[in-house]
């Protein structure tokens, strides 16, 4: 039975808990540590007998685990993944990978020069419904593929941005943390368009243009779209919001000559134009499959080489100019306290425009757009 480490328990690293139950019940692995700052409090019931640390450091030095789960802050994603990785451990890093390139290709070359796994906690990467894509669009299902694109409308409150001081920062300490829609709620639509359209390499992004806008009082973007040019020429664009009157599924687009195929990735749906009803697919843990990887030898779902084209777009946001303000009149608020939350006017629409017409919502002549 593996030794599993969790490094941050709170908020999505709590999901963990239920997991490793689940593990430990099959026999497959079993929780030794967590790594926390803060004590354990209401927590302390679900360890089982694993032991708590106030950092990594001290859980290294005192566990052995096989395998560690970073559910951290990204902007301390590097430093834990190379460390963890040094000392013999197989990691899950949560989603996104890092904040920059730069430290991405640290993780990267520690998992190269240690052989240790590091998979990236894109779920979508673990889910049946991607090789169903690419089956319907190489068995021609929407003709010849002109282009892809992501688009997803969702609603942020001002809990969410005041939950941590790293929450809606692009840059805290003096360091890297790009954390907006692009890189981080909607990164799982980034990452899973590429994976669609066959795109994991550096090389294979030739170059993306962002349009980056916010609602909220927060250094990074809420409001956002993007082309990805791939290196063969066709786009993948992108409209993100994260002020939107109502939570909508968010959606992958796969554009071709006789019609359109969109994959809602939340629940593994994919519906293609000409057929009558959706199909559903089952996903697999990429917890359990990293595991199974280790057991077997085969490669994971998604390991760390396969999000560097996501990468190169976590770049170019992080390198552009800060997100411009909407101006009020384009957006009103609803809510109050902490589920107070803007709602930018026709924000779906534009959104759904930059992904289907491959152009930012400036090129398109949004009204709020500069």
């Amino acid at each position: 039975m593996k030794r599993v480490a969790l490094v941050g328990a709170r908020g999505h690293g709590a999901s963990y808990f239920d997991r490793l139950d689940r593990l430990a019940a099959a026999g497959r692995a079993r929780l030794v540590a967590v790594a926390d700052p803060r004590p354990p409090g209401p927590l302390a019931p679900r360890l089982a007998g694993a032991t708590w640390h106030d950092s990594l450091a001290d859980l290294l030095a005192r566990a052995a685990p096989d395998v560690v789960v970073l559910a951290t802050p990204v902007h301390t994603h590097a430093e834990l993944a190379v460390a963890a990785m040094r000392a013999g451990c197989d990691v899950l890093l949560e989603k996104p990978p890092t904040p920059s390139l730069a430290e991405y290709e640290q993780v990267r070359a520690a998992a190269r020069e240690t052989g240790q796994l590091c998979q990236i906690g894109f779920q979508t990467f673990g889910s049946a419904a991607i090789d169903a894509v690419r089956r319907l669009v190489d068995e021609g299902e929407i003709g010849t593929v002109t282009g892809f694109g992501a688009v997803g409308t969702w609603v942020r409150t001002a809990g969410y941005w005041a939950r941590s001081a790293w929450a809606g920062r692009r840059h805290l300490d003096g360091r890297d943390v790009v954390d907006g829609v692009v890189t981080n709620p909607l990164a799982h639509a980034v990452a899973t368009a590429l994976l669609v359209a066959g795109v994991t390499d550096l090389d294979q992004v030739a170059q993306v243009e962002t349009d980056l806008y916010r609602a909220n009082d927060i250094e990074a973007d809420d409001t956002s779209s993007g082309v990805v040019t791939l290196a063969d020429g066709r786009p993948l664009a992108f409209g993100f919001t994260l002020c939107a009157p109502r939570r909508t599924p968010a959606l992958v687009v796969v554009h071709g000559t006789r019609g359109t195929l969109r994959l809602a990735y939340e629940t593994d749906t994919v519906e293609v134009d000409g057929r009558a009803d959706p199909l559903t697919f089952d996903r697999v843990d990429l917890l359990d499959d990293l595991l199974a990887a280790r057991a077997t030898g085969r490669r994971p779902r998604c390991p760390v080489d396969d999000t560097a084209a996501f990468m190169r777009v976590v770049e170019a946001v992080r390198e552009s100019e800060p997100p411009r303000r909407i101006a009020d009149h384009h957006l009103h608020w609803e809510g109050e306290g902490p589920d107070r939350h803007p709602i930018v006017t026709e924000v779906e629409s534009w959104c759904w425009r930059a992904a289907t017409e491959g152009r930012t919502f400036a090129a398109l002549g949004a009204p709020w757009a500069h």
